[in-house]
């Protein structure tokens, strides 16, 4: 399956770039989790409010989402990045999408 998770920055951030490549080194490490097996981060080509500012791409397996759930790796996103965030979609489906 593939999971996203699509997030907005506040306003007030004006350190995207730092977030983006810390974020980017934090995920490099979730395929050392098994049955995730691969992870793509985008950073939005476009910066207007109306956009969100950062794609992650997840392929996985459907049984791996409770492991990354758990997973420290998970656990320091939400800490450490969370704080940051106006706003944050996740989307899951098949890998036919």
């Amino acid at each position: 399956m593939t999971h996203y998770i699509i997030v907005k920055f506040q306003d007030t951030v004006s350190i995207k770039e730092e977030l983006i490549s810390q974020i980017n080194d934090l995920f490099s490490h979730a395929t050392e989790i098994p049955g995730i097996h691969q992870v793509h981060i985008f950073s939005s080509c476009i910066d207007r409010t109306n956009r969100h500012d950062l794609m992650i791409k997840m392929d996985l397996e459907a049984d791996a989402l409770n492991v990354w759930d758990s997973s420290e790796i998970h656990q320091k996103w939400k800490d450490d990045f969370g704080k940051y965030l106006a706003a944050k979609t996740i989307f899951d489906c098949n890998e036919k999408c």
